[in-house]
């Protein structure tokens, strides 16, 4: 799909999206809790409808009434897999629901596209070879069989959250206590406290021990109950860096009390109005492209703790650098920093290229509102936000969209 912009002046409210990465939290610990739980506000990204459909593959029976979804939970240490998981895109539903698959003892095999498999799962590997599960991988898939234990876990901080949190699920339904010993730099531990508010919103207790380790009692129960998502921060990003090109767009809907680690662009969206700034978005990275977007159009800035954007749904760093060299901007990836040098902003010299991947698209989408020019592979935002280019036309963004 190809979307192109006339420049335009956008203004209006935009609610913020429900949260992808608490969708995902809620609806599998429903899907884990003794009883049905009501969870409001799932929307139907490809990623949230992967984790629903996975679900569902490991017994759990579940209705949908728009963002409204009654979950009917199962017993996972009794699931026989009906059929493949599917996690299509999606590293959450994948590293998530893994471990779970290995409450039950039984063969479990998880696929997905190429590209999904090609991001690391060594955490889970290793895991499985110490506790003699069987494990195999290939190109689009990977299969275990085996029982996982109680017990002390050290996991390394620096490679994703989603390891930390997939034990988080599974361990308390697990006969023992468990310790995970989470190896420095730990990065992204707002998303494991995202976890660990989701699990006590189901009466499952996980505590730290200091600030490196975890306990996690073990023969806890789930408890059905009522929730709702709260809204994103990681998406309304897109919608809040208008205002720093001469839009007026409000956005309503999100919890100043929120764990969500993207809340930071607040206050990053300010550094980089005023100056140019050096930016840490270790906890962050899914801020990557917008940050990285809005310093291209403003004053620059350095980003440092970049590494793991090489492994997202693109290679996000050198993505955005070929595209933004489009604009005349130009980007230097380093090991674990990128520096993003404005010079000469204009409008692109030729269509910008999404990448399949929805942050790049909407990252790019920000800056063609102001200078006009289209965008190939747009798509992908179905992965995350089907309705955005909905929602963007609602504030009066000027596109026309072909095949």
């Amino acid at each position: 799909m190809k979307v192109t912009f006339t420049p335009s002046r956008l203004r209006g409210t935009v609610a913020a999206p429900p949260s992808k990465s608490m969708a995902h939290r809620m609806l599998i610990c429903g899907g884990l809790a003794d009883g049905i739980s009501e969870i409001h506000g799932i929307s139907e990204s490809d990623d949230v409808s992967a984790t629903l459909r996975c679900l569902e593959a490991l017994g759990v029976s579940y209705e949908k009434n728009g963002t409204d979804v009654t979950v009917h939970g199962a017993d996972m240490r009794k699931s026989l897999p009906r059929s493949e998981l599917y996690c299509h895109e999606s590293g959450s539903t994948l590293r998530f629901l893994l471990p779970l698959c290995l409450l039950s003892g039984n063969k479990a095999t998880l696929s997905g596209t190429e590209k999904l498999l090609s991001r690391p799962l060594s955490v889970y590997e290793t895991i499985c070879k110490e506790q003699d599960i069987q494990y195999f991988q290939g190109r689009s898939s990977v299969s275990v069989r085996g029982t996982l234990a109680s017990g002390e876990y050290k996991i390394p901080g620096n490679i994703s959250s989603q390891f930390i949190t997939g034990l988080l699920f599974t361990l308390p339904l697990c006969d023992g206590d468990s310790v995970l010993r989470i190896l420095p730099p730990i990065e992204s531990r707002s998303y494991i406290d995202l976890t660990i508010e989701a699990l006590r919103a189901f009466g499952i207790k996980v505590v730290w021990q200091d600030d490196k380790s975890l306990f996690i009692r073990g023969n806890q129960r789930y408890l059905a109950t009522d929730v709702t998502v709260e809204g994103d921060y990681s998406n309304a990003a897109f919608f809040a860096a208008l205002d720093l090109f001469d839009h007026d767009v409000t956005v309503t809907g999100l919890s100043a009390n929120s764990h969500q680690g993207d809340k930071a662009y607040i206050k990053f969206f300010e550094m980089l109005a005023k100056g140019t700034p050096t930016i840490h978005i270790g906890d962050c990275p899914d801020l990557g492209p917008i940050l990285m977007a809005v310093a291209a159009a403003k004053n620059g800035a350095v980003f440092t703790g970049t590494k793991r954007l090489r492994i997202k749904e693109s290679d996000r760093g050198a993505a955005m650098a070929a595209e933004l060299s489009k604009c005349g901007v130009s980007v230097k990836v380093h090991e674990d920093s990128i520096v993003v040098y404005p010079i000469s902003f204009h409008s692109p010299d030729e269509p910008l290229y999404g990448y399949n991947d929805h942050r790049i698209v909407m990252a790019l989408s920000t800056l063609l509102c102001m200078t006009g020019g289209a965008i190939e592979g747009a798509e992908a935002v179905r992965k995350s936000l089907p309705e955005y280019f909905d929602l963007m036309k609602s504030l009066g963004a000027d596109f026309t969209v072909s095949d």
